[in-house]
């Protein structure tokens, strides 16, 4: 029973799933500041996206280039 209980073998699972916990626990708690900032950047991303869609593609060859 003394060897059972001094044995550490299993100690790298319980700490991975501590950190796991406490990652889980964080995202529970700031959620809703997580997806309104995920929210924002895919709004951001997507007015870019649209404010650049009159810019015409290019695409280089060896004897076109496409800078400015």
């Amino acid at each position: 029973m003394k060897l059972f209980w001094k044995d550490e073998e299993g100690l790298g699972t319980l700490e991975i799933l501590l950190i796991v916990a406490v990652l889980v626990a964080v995202a529970i708690i700031f959620r809703k500041w997580i997806v309104s900032w995920f929210q924002k950047l895919i709004g951001d991303a997507n007015s870019d996206l649209k404010d650049n869609s009159a810019v015409t593609p290019c695409a280089p060859s060896p004897t076109k280039s496409c800078e400015s």
